[in-house]
């Protein structure tokens, strides 16, 4: 398991090391590092930092692949781009790579602000950032954007949280329990935790759970795997999607997926959704994918419009959630005309 969380496959990345880290449970981590990867060159004045943090089960090396190039909306010719991995990750701080007596069972409950208050010392201690040109992220990633917009909103210029909320829903929270209820049906699992990270049926019925909604019924009804080099659905599935999933750490999945249904950026306004959104001060793009199964179209629309001077912006995929992975090229066009605009505001 710790071998898929290494360098020559999700690298190169770095690491900083916070220190022990008090988390908002009460608890505090000893010893947090974060990893992180960064592309470009800060201004002399500082002005052209972005912020990128990864979704569930993705890593920096993902984001990379799927949002940065010459000529795309984030072009590391004209921004300081850097990617941070969210904890619990693998490469970040996880109970994959935490020493025992603290790792699996002990593991301490991480939140997304706790995610949010690293990576602000992150951008501060280690390249000496108190503002950002622009938040975003995709997913967990867009849990983190209204988080950082909400929390820090002195620091945040503009925010794009892309196919996120900045509240879960009953119904995305329910989808997420599913998923970790897979993974724990594995006869690998005991008492809370995989002892020795073998979980192979657990994380397959996972991964076809989080295929089966991730996706949109089109995709399989019109054969859209193809266009992948896959020769039919089971091809897909276990070429593409468990092959993204076995190979993951199950306990770093269960702390991921648990942070994702628990999110709230509301709790610091005493869970009033209201007061959180509408103390946002950056310009605000809120980008849905219209075909999403997991963060709907009106879940999104519906926060949007409590955020002031924010703009709803739609994009369409056959790939439906998952367009995020960059697999979908007209997905990817929409993203950057989108990106490049709010850029420019």
């Amino acid at each position: 398991m710790t071998a898929y969380y290494a360098q020559d496959i999700h690298g190169p990345f770095e690491t900083f090391d916070l220190g022990d880290f008090d988390l908002e449970s009460g608890d505090k981590i000893r010893g947090l590092k974060l990893a992180y990867a960064t592309f470009g060159e800060l201004a002399p004045d500082k002005s052209n930092a972005i912020l990128f943090p990864t979704w569930y089960s993705g890593t920096t090396n993902i984001l990379e692949s799927a949002y940065l190039g010459e000529g795309r909306a984030l072009d590391a010719s004209k921004y300081f781009i850097i990617l941070v991995n969210q904890i619990g990750n693998g490469l970040s701080t996880s109970p994959s790579n935490t020493p025992a007596p603290f790792n699996a069972a002990r593991f301490p409950k991480i939140s997304i602000a706790d995610d949010v208050r690293a990576q602000r010392r992150l951008i501060a201690e280690k390249f000496g950032l108190e503002k950002l040109a622009l938040v975003l992220g995709g997913s967990m990633g867009a849990q983190m954007t209204f988080e950082w917009a909400v929390r820090f909103p002195e620091a945040v210029e503009r925010a794009a949280p892309i196919a996120g909320t900045a509240r879960g829903t009953a119904h995305n929270r329910l989808l997420v329990s599913t998923f970790i209820e897979a993974i724990e049906s594995d006869p690998a699992f005991d008492g809370g935790w995989y002892a020795d990270g073998a979980a192979h049926r657990g994380l397959r019925r996972h991964a076809r759970l989080f295929a089966a909604a991730g996706f949109t019924p089109d995709l399989y009804n019109r054969a859209a795997w193809r266009s992948l080099g896959f020769t039919s659905s089971e091809d897909f599935l276990t070429g593409f999607v468990e092959a993204h999933f076995l190979p993951q750490d199950p306990n770093n999945l269960i702390l991921l997926a648990t942070k994702w249904r628990e999110n709230d950026a509301a709790r610091r306004f005493g869970g009033d959704i209201v007061a959180a959104l509408a103390s946002i001060k950056a310009k605000t793009f809120v980008i849905a994918i219209e075909e999403d199964g997991f963060f709907p179209l009106k879940d999104l629309a519906a926060e949007q419009k409590l955020i002031p001077g924010s703009e709803l912006r739609r994009v369409s995929s056959i790939w439906g959630h998952l367009a995020l992975f960059g697999l979908d090229p007209g997905y990817n066009r929409a993203i950057d005309t989108h990106l490049r605009e709010l850029l420019a505001a």
